[in-house]
């Protein structure tokens, strides 16, 4: 059984940031990437950051104001989203890729004034 957590989102206003977490746990022989998604009302869930091996992928919406980066402990990743826009508003997903993908409950990001 694998169990995915995310936390850290909140209400901000634009240009502003917030620092998304995200830790599995359980049994996890091998992790592929890990990697942080979001959907907002309307809208198809989509990729916004993926890391692995160190090695990071951005969409180009948030391509120079995100950055994911990968924790000391195993199997958690973080989000520090920076100069955020109205359009960043979603529901933020992390996912642990194994085999299968494994995906967290989700975090709500709402970038208003």
């Amino acid at each position: 059984q694998v169990q995915v957590m995310e936390s850290g989102g909140g209400l901000v206003e634009p240009g502003g940031s917030l620092r998304l977490s995200c830790a599995a746990s359980g049994t996890i022989f091998s992790t592929r990437l890990m990697g942080w998604y979001r959907q907002a009302p309307g809208n198809q869930r989509e990729l916004v950051a993926i890391i692995s091996k160190g090695v990071p992928v951005y969409a180009d919406s948030v391509k120079g104001r995100f950055t994911i980066s990968e924790g000391n402990a195993e199997n958690t990743v973080f989000l520090q989203m920076n100069t955020l826009k109205p359009e960043d508003t979603a529901v933020y997903y992390c996912q642990i890729l194994t085999n299968i993908p494994h995906w967290g409950q989700g975090t709500q990001v709402t970038v208003s004034s």
